[in-house]
């Protein structure tokens, strides 16, 4: 009986002893728990790109300068006929060609008269600007015979206090007769296509758009209007009387960037410069530029200023462009004692592309 229940025990023993080897085997072949690595980092935030710097528009390529020649007409000099050349960089759509003496360009307004915002050259030689007004005309020479008035166009500039201002066309009476010339209000300017609009005693001037084309009057047969290129420059003279150089110019998108001219889409502000040259004055004679030519005229201005500004505006202004009522008239009322003036300087007027006014100079 003992026998039999150890004989059991030990049966038993060996059976727990087995199992508890084949646990042990079994641990060490099971892999070990996972190891929990903490979770990925969120990806990063993609901040939005920085917005685009807006660099200014770059300025407006240089306007290409005008180029002009000298026709084969009988007043030509034989060397300078046909000879071509483009206007100077300091007046790259204002110039004409010498054909007499030099055949070179020179600008129109190197010479008395009146040009841009309005610069005008006196009969003494002097510059000096004038403002006028826009939208008003002034009497720019008034003799007994000869009365020339300008129309003046104009942009206010959002910090002045006053107007840029231009020609934009002239009136010249002489006699009984009336002379228009002007420039066509314009959007975008095109160098090659006329600009130019002239009537003589109110009907049109038809002058074809030619290098050298003429017209001449049939009732003043000493009148002659000439293109000395082939759009929107002309020479108006009056044999033994006076030559009136007038150029068509615009106010380019680079001028106005540069002296803050505003000039809109819709209107280039087309004007004219203007060169006079006067045969016979008397006197007496009057008018911004005409009063400079008189022989008991004294030049006032300071010296010492850059560009002197010459005041007395209401002076000078008339009722309307073919009017001869400003205050230093003098058309038409010549009392015979005015002595004539002859062997007079050219005179040039012109703007001044920093704003001040016309400028007219010898």
């Amino acid at each position: 009986m003992v026998k039999s229940h150890l004989a059991l025990l030990l049966t038993a023993l060996l059976l727990t002893v087995a199992l508890a080897a084949n646990d042990d085997k079994n641990d060490r072949k099971s892999p070990p728990p996972p190891k929990h690595s903490p979770p990925p980092p969120p990806p990063p935030k993609h901040s939005p790109p920085p917005p685009p710097k807006h660099s200014p528009p770059p300025p407006p390529p240089p306007t290409k300068p005008k180029q002009v020649k000298c026709s084969f007409g009988n007043d030509v000099n034989p060397y300078c006929k046909g000879v071509e050349a483009y206007c100077p960089g300091k007046c790259p759509q204002s110039c004409v060609m010498d054909c007499k003496s030099t055949c070179k360009p020179i600008c129109v307004c190197d010479k008395p008269g009146a040009c841009g915002d309005p610069r005008f050259i006196g009969g003494d030689g002097n510059s000096f600007y004038f403002h006028g007004r826009k939208d008003h005309d002034f009497c720019i020479v008034s003799d007994s015979d000869l009365h020339i008035n300008a129309h003046f166009i104009g942009k206010r500039g959002p910090s002045m206090n006053r107007d840029f201002t231009w020609i934009q066309s002239v009136a010249i009476l002489f006699g009984e007769h009336r002379l228009y010339v002007g420039a066509r209000k314009t959007s975008t300017w095109d160098d090659e296509r006329d600009h130019l609009e002239i009537s003589f005693d109110g009907e049109y001037v038809h002058l074809p758009e030619a290098d050298g084309a003429e017209w001449k009057s049939l009732y003043v047969p000493a009148l002659k209007i000439s293109r000395t290129k082939a759009a929107n420059t002309v020479m108006v003279e009056l044999k033994g009387r006076f030559k009136i150089i007038a150029n068509v110019v615009p106010i380019t998108k680079e001028d106005s960037r540069i002296h803050n001219y505003g000039v809109t889409a819709d209107n280039c502000l087309a004007h004219l410069d203007l060169a006079f040259k006067f045969d016979v004055l008397t006197s007496d004679v009057h008018g911004v530029v005409g009063q400079t030519y008189r022989p008991d005229y004294v030049n006032k201005f300071d010296v010492r200023t850059k560009m002197p500004v010459l005041g007395g505006a209401n002076n000078f202004s008339t009722s309307g462009l073919f009017a001869t009522d400003c205050a230093v008239a003098r058309f038409g009322r010549g009392d015979g004692e005015a002595e004539l003036i002859s062997d007079l300087a050219d005179v040039k007027c012109a703007s001044g592309m920093d704003g001040p006014g016309v400028i007219c100079k010898k």
